[in-house]
């Protein structure tokens, strides 16, 4: 039995980590499957869910003013969730015709505000956007491009990181997310992705499917409700967004347990995602979504199960694993010592793991009702530049 639980629990981790994306590689190499894009104009509605923004809403709706799209063919809906500061002031403030204030009075929370917003769209595309993060010029057309083919119901854009001087983790944080879009990138080009840039995507305003109240992961959610009508989730590159990477650990850990509480909270909302009978992208599903979720456990395990066996192999990957362990420890302990690749590198990769076991306590507990949860960074300083 204990070797069963070490091998079972070491092809988890593997392939929650190493194993997918090299599926993903092969995949390409036998299949891709292209995009037909178009020079479409349909009429766009951008929504944006915001609560207490004034700070960055103005900001926000400028940006969106200089998009490259035709003028008379784009709205920007601008849902305000109860807030209580001067967000609605200045919105309406904005002497434009293309904006357009939903005021939902009380604070229902993200999904609900997004409903709102979609059920009051005259656009035939839906783009989503978030108050803090910034679209390039030609983003709203890049991602309408992709909608001039028939089988395209939903299209993701890039984030990109601004490097900040003052962010402890960007090194990190940047391997990491370069990991990910290119998971996305592999998924998109070989079927559909699973999930999409909340930041930063658009979709068939007739697909859309209401959110349960609470839902954290509307850009997982939406997405899949998507690809179960039959239609694609791909991926753009050439659609950008910018934002500003996140300053430590600690940030990014608060940000990570949300966003995996999230993931934990999809399997309660729509139980059926864990079906391979009712879930298109099942296996794409499991391996980018629920292995990430199992892996702090399959860890955990390989770790016992090696040092029950206590021979060999076993041991010598056992010795590895708590290596890893009291490395972040250290990291996590005293921060100076971070200065050191491999104590940085532990140290993250297991507060990421240690992220999914607070995320699933966050959910089990029922913190997921908690509404809303935003950064309060700026994006405004002299020694932020673009990467990629």
């Amino acid at each position: 039995m204990s070797r069963l639980l070490f091998w079972s629990s070491l092809f988890v981790v593997f392939y929650a980590y190493a194993g997918y994306p090299l599926l993903l590689l092969l995949l390409s190499r036998l299949r891709r499957i292209g995009v037909h894009r178009g020079d479409l104009k349909p009429f766009v509605s951008v929504v944006i869910a915001v609560f207490n923004e004034e700070e960055r809403i103005k900001d926000r709706l400028e940006n969106l003013f200089h998009q490259n799209y035709p003028k008379e063919k784009l709205e920007i809906i601008v849902v305000s969730d109860g807030s209580t500061d001067r967000t609605c002031e200045r919105v309406k403030s904005f002497a434009d015709s293309r904006v357009r204030l939903l005021d939902l009075g009380s604070q229902q929370g993200k999904a609900l505000a997004l409903n709102a917003g979609v059920a009051a769209a005259r656009g035939e595309i839906v783009v989503f956007a978030d108050a803090r993060q910034r679209f390039e010029r030609g983003a709203v057309t890049r991602l309408v491009s992709n909608f001039g083919d028939p089988k395209v119901g939903c299209v993701s854009g890039e984030l990109l990181f601004m490097n900040d001087d003052t962010s402890l983790i960007q090194t990190e944080m940047g391997a990491y997310w370069n990991y990910e879009k290119w998971i996305r990138k592999m998924e998109s080009g070989t079927g559909s992705a699973v999930g999409a840039t909340g930041a930063i995507y658009a979709i068939r305003r007739d697909l859309y499917r209401p959110l349960p109240p609470n839902t954290i992961l509307d850009d997982v959610l939406t997405p899949l409700m998507i690809v179960a009508q039959g239609y694609r989730c791909i991926f753009d590159g050439s659609a950008m967004a910018s934002d500003i990477i996140s300053k430590n650990a600690n940030q990014e850990w608060r940000r990570k347990v949300r966003t995996l509480a999230g993931n934990w909270q999809l399997f309660s909302l729509h139980p059926e995602l864990l079906s391979p009978w009712k879930n298109a992208l099942w296996l794409r599903f499991l391996s980018h979504k629920v292995m990430r979720l199992i892996a702090p456990f399959a860890i955990a395990t390989t770790l016992l199960s090696g040092l029950l066996i206590a021979s060999g192999l076993y041991l010598g990957v056992s010795a590895a694993v708590a290596l890893l362990i009291i490395s972040a420890a250290i990291g996590a302990l005293f921060p100076a010592t971070r200065a050191a690749r491999l104590i940085n590198v532990s140290f993250f990769f297991m507060a990421m793991n240690a992220a999914a076991l607070g995320g699933f306590w966050f959910w089990i507990t029922g913190d997921c009702n908690n509404l809303w949860h935003r950064t309060h960074e700026r994006s405004e300083s002299h020694n932020i530049r673009y990467t990629h």
